[in-house]
């Protein structure tokens, strides 16, 4: 009967057979397996290429790209968004991002009539105190919500400037070229939150001189509290407020001894660049990706690839690099299920986005008529909360 049950489930949650995204999924892509993908598109600045590959029984990632109105009363400024957001200890984090963090955006937008970094931040603020009181309302039922989190990367092209913000551990690139030698080189536009990382480290102590235990290292990976990697997310409220760090969240979440200050900040790395001709595309990847390639071996590969497909030659880059470190043929590892296959990678997304110097530098105020697209996958129902994981589950990221 069980057996009967699950066969019902994967039929249920099988993408089709013709490669489309069915009814109810983020449309505009096409999935193939566990691989969900969008070759090309245009976006207000140029062409983007998105690509998604699932490893998780829940994929954790979400993302998106709006590209058209950046204000709520449609008067402009125009320009595009875009979003990766990398959960961890289940997707409803990364989801609520999703669905509320641009709409903030847009708000701010129109209040202040311009795009800047206050506004992206005043809109990052805003999601995370939504989740904040979502996390409040469900705490006596779901507990376990307390304990999930996502990090944040935003990028926000506009007026000729690009806007970068970042949570976590995700990673925006740019790939420049060079007039003498016309080579294209990789440039990080995100500066990241991972206790891997000793600078992190060194502000983890400076800001808690009262805890030698802030940064633990574990298994020969540093984690902030021996939980987790991150020291900077949305999310994560059993880490960040401490009436959530009780019953009824499991033991085996739980810090042991109380704190007074927040163990992970919610706030942002922002910083702004003002866009050149000789730019040619960004890439925006969760840290999926880079544990497997470098930034300057991705910029090659979209330099010298096609514009369609370079987001999922990026991902099967990587993959066939996680295969190739596991000692085994890239074709078999894509036969491996989702939840089984976290063990070999983890989900990834790729967004590349292709910047086109004469549509740059147009004014903000040039109208477009808009597109907005999901990063898409295997989910199941918005309202089912992940298994629960052990803290070093969590600190995958």
């Amino acid at each position: 009967m069980l057996s009967g049950l699950m066969n019902l489930l994967r039929a249920c949650f099988r993408p089709g057979s013709d490669g489309f995204t069915r009814a109810g999924s983020d449309a505009g892509g096409r999935q193939d397996g566990l691989l969900w993908y969008k070759d090309s598109g245009q976006h207000l600045n140029g062409d983007f290429s998105m690509a998604v590959i699932q490893a998780n029984n829940l994929l954790e990632d979400q993302s998106q790209i709006e590209s058209g109105c950046l204000s709520s009363n449609e008067s402009g400024p125009y320009g595009t968004f875009i979003g990766v957001y990398d959960g961890h200890g289940g997707p409803e984090t990364s989801r609520f991002i999703n669905d509320h963090l641009f709409h903030h955006l847009k708000r701010f937008t129109s209040e202040q009539q311009s795009m800047s970094v206050d506004v992206i931040r005043k809109a990052l603020q805003a999601t995370e105190e939504g989740f904040i009181s979502v996390v409040a309302r469900q705490f006596s039922l779901s507990p376990q919500i307390a304990a999930v989190g996502s990090c944040c990367l935003v990028g926000v092209i506009c007026n000729g400037t690009l806007y970068i913000a970042n949570l976590g551990d995700s990673r925006a690139v740019l790939g420049r070229a060079v007039k003498a030698t016309g080579e294209v080189l990789a440039m990080q536009l995100s500066a990241e939150h991972n206790a891997s990382i000793e600078t992190v480290r060194q502000e983890l102590h400076a800001s808690h001189p009262d805890d030698p235990n802030i940064v633990v290292l574990k298994h020969n990976v540093w984690r902030v509290k021996g939980l987790i990697q991150v020291s900077r997310s949305i999310g994560d409220v059993y880490l960040k407020k401490a009436e959530f760090n009780r019953e009824p969240l499991y033991a085996k979440f739980r810090l042991r001894e109380p704190y007074k200050m927040p163990i992970l900040s919610s706030e942002p790395s922002i910083s702004v660049h003002h866009l050149q001709p000789h730019d040619q595309f960004i890439i925006f990847a969760s840290d999926g990706l880079w544990e497997h390639l470098s930034n300057q071996e991705a910029v090659d590969i979209v330099q010298n690839s096609p514009r369609s497909g370079s987001a999922r030659r990026l991902v099967k880059a990587a993959l066939q690099e996680a295969a190739k470190k596991r000692e085994m043929r890239y074709s078999d590892l894509k036969k491996i299920d989702r939840g089984v296959r976290r063990h070999f990678h983890d989900d990834t997304t790729v967004i590349v986005v292709y910047l086109d110097s004469n549509l740059v530098s147009r004014e903000s105020t040039v109208k477009f008529p808009g597109i907005s697209v999901r990063g898409g996958g295997i989910n199941l129902p918005h309202n089912t909360l992940a298994p629960c994981t052990t803290p070093t589950e969590i600190g995958g990221n």
